[in-house]
């Protein structure tokens, strides 16, 4: 399956119920990969947690448990 996101988008429509829940799987990981660098280059750049939370629409805390500390952003992701 190719990680092109279109590609991925047109495939969660699919009449194949496992294709569909492929691709939506597919989509959310590479959503969630690109969230994460989005979160680093913020963090680079010097914005504090609680705008990257508000950006995203969650709290501070939440924003920091997923990427601060031992989350993501700490194993190089």
């Amino acid at each position: 399956m190719t990680n092109d996101l279109a590609t991925l988008a047109r495939q969660t429509e699919d009449d194949d119920p496992l294709t569909a829940l492929r691709a939506t799987a597919a989509l959310r990981r590479e959503i969630e990969r690109m969230e994460a660098v989005q979160v680093r280059r913020a963090r680079v750049a010097g914005l504090a947690w609680s705008v990257i939370a508000d950006a995203i629409g969650v709290s501070k805390q939440a924003v920091h448990k997923k990427y601060g500390g031992r989350g993501l952003l700490s194993r190089g992701i």
